[in-house]
């Protein structure tokens, strides 16, 4: 591997492997991009790193409101940070598969997370093993089937455990003793160094799972906010008013969030109790820890668990409660996360590959901090449906990016990359001209979104959109027939539904006639209908 044994053996043992980490993840400044043009014409190598509900909120390049994020904002700062990035289809399976095939969820086949992804079709890992690239993935799959059309595989079991968990390495269960953030980059830099033939240009996808739910903190960073107090959204405590979906969901951090299985409440006195359902996984995710974890982890949560108890909480005080717990879990992951892509970006370095190296980083969607009182995603709106995206394109534009770009472009992006040819069934379109600072007269003016994992966890309703610059048009729909309309320049976050009043006819009209337009471009089946709208 990349570290020798010894050290892999410090990094999980011993709780101050942060700091070891952290002298990696130093910021180094680089060659300019005119030093090192003309340096190399081999085909250039990608780096896809993607993390699980990574909201854009929390990474500094877009706002400093909650975390520093130094080395994911060096990828934009020496490259481009896109500011109008989204997702086709807001939950991970999904989100996962339209990347992968460059097509929206109706066309790839998975709509929802209780499908399967067909691995038989057509993705851009295969398309790029036949122009001559080594393909790899490592960290969360979550599409059921296994990975096809990569050299290199070990992925996570379903949504895999931040503790000791289980890989699949090329078929082969394996349990991996440690945090899975430290590991998945520990498995991406041993395929860089010593499984991968050097010679062929190469094609890595480095997938974790944080900070997925439930947002279990490495050893090291438990504590690392315990300073601060963050402030509550203007609209935590939304009443819904004009938004039917929006009240009807489960998502709630004060209804919803489980105080064992989401806070870390799992007490050893077995007292406290909660309804969802979901203390018994919450104190098995504990059990999973070796003697030294759970030295350190006790060591913190038993004093928050003792001092909750006494307090006996209730209202709007829990609830207040409920986020700062959330909001400092959440955000300690994130801190792994930033410092292991440090450890990636050395090292990429270090062996003179970052200036032939295209370096994405994103997420498969977007994530509520305690905005409209919600975690999780689903929804249109646009803490959900936003995606932080940032690239590292060697010789390329540096800045930000405006346009409008959407998940389903990754594939054609890093097809045109290679110098392969674009299918034509590919629903995306590439992000080259926009990497290379060109502006391109016929970008799109519209997103198009659909949402169909209802009912299930958490009971988004099923819905479809269109978005352009200044406005937002849903349409939820299955077993209700509701729309909404929002001025994303006057009402940025969502409060107001706007449909049904008289003066925003004219802007109603024109949308739905955008929304047909691209539910017929991109061959929707389910498709609004004018005859049929049931106003």
């Amino acid at each position: 591997m990349y570290l020798l044994h010894n050290e892999l053996n410090f990094i999980v043992m011993n709780n101050k492997h942060c700091i070891f980490l952290s002298g990696v993840a130093a910021l180094v400044t680089l060659p300019s991009f005119a030093q090192s043009k003309g340096a190399s014409e081999k085909p250039m190598n990608i780096l896809y790193i993607m993390s699980d509900d990574h909201s854009f909120q929390t990474i500094s390049a877009y706002d400093h409101r909650f975390i520093e994020t130094p080395n994911i904002d060096r990828i934009g700062n020496e490259g481009v940070v896109f500011t109008n990035s989204f997702v086709a289809n807001s939950i991970s399976g999904p989100s996962r598969a339209c990347m992968l095939t460059g097509k929206h969820s109706h066309k790839n086949g998975f709509i929802d997370n209780a499908h399967r992804f067909d691995g038989s079709q057509q993705t851009f890992p295969k398309l790029l093993q036949k122009a001559g690239y080594q393909t790899a993935i490592v960290g969360k799959w979550h599409l059921t089937s296994n990975p096809t059309g990569f050299d290199y595989w070990n992925i996570l079991i379903g949504q895999g455990d931040y503790y000791n968990p289980y890989f699949i390495d090329n078929g082969k269960k394996v349990q991996i003793e440690g945090y899975a953030t430290n590991i998945t980059t520990d498995l991406a830099l041993e395929w860089l160094e010593n499984k991968r033939e050097k010679e062929k240009p190469f094609c890595l996808l480095l997938h974790h799972k944080a900070p997925h739910r439930t947002w279990m903190p490495d050893t090291c960073d438990l504590g690392a906010f315990d300073k601060v107090k963050f402030p509550l959204p203007e609209n935590f405590y939304d009443k819904y008013e004009g938004r039917i979906a929006a009240s009807e969901q489960e998502m709630n951090i004060f209804k919803d969030m489980d105080l064992v299985y989401d806070l870390k409440m799992a007490d050893k006195e077995n007292e406290i109790h909660t309804k969802t359902g979901l203390e018994g996984y919450g104190r098995a995710m504990y059990k999973r820890m070796n003697p030294q974890q759970k030295a350190a982890w006790d060591a913190y949560y038993d004093p928050i668990i003792k001092d909750f108890k006494a307090r006996k909480l209730e209202g709007k005080e829990l609830a207040e409660w409920k986020y700062q717990r959330y909001m400092h879990d959440y955000l300690s992951v994130i801190r792994s996360v930033d410092r292991n892509i440090g450890r990636v970006l050395k090292y990429l370095e270090e062996k003179g590959l970052l200036e032939n190296t295209l370096v994405v980083y994103t997420s498969d969607q977007g994530f509520y901090m305690g905005e409209h009182g919600w975690f999780d995603k689903r929804f249109m709106y646009e803490e959900s449906f936003r995606t932080p995206l940032l690239a590292r394109f060697p010789h390329g534009k540096k800045g930000k990016v405006s346009q409008m770009v959407q998940n389903i472009d990754y594939a054609p992006t890093f097809l045109e990359l290679a110098g392969v040819d674009i299918p034509e069934d590919i629903q995306g379109v590439s992000l080259l001209p926009l990497l290379k600072g060109e502006r391109p007269k016929d970008w799109r003016k519209s997103l198009y979104y659909h949402f169909y994992e209802y009912p299930a966890e958490h009971m988004v309703k099923r819905h479809y959109g269109v978005r352009t610059d200044r406005y937002k048009l849903i349409h939820f729909y299955n077993d209700i027939n509701w729309w909404e309309l929002y001025d994303l320049q006057a009402d940025p976050s969502e409060m107001h539904n706007l449909y049904g009043q008289p003066e925003y006819e004219p802007v109603v009209k024109e949308l739905k006639e955008e929304m047909l337009k691209l539910q017929e471009q991109y061959n929707d089946p389910v498709r609004f209908s004018p005859e049929r709208d049931k106003e």
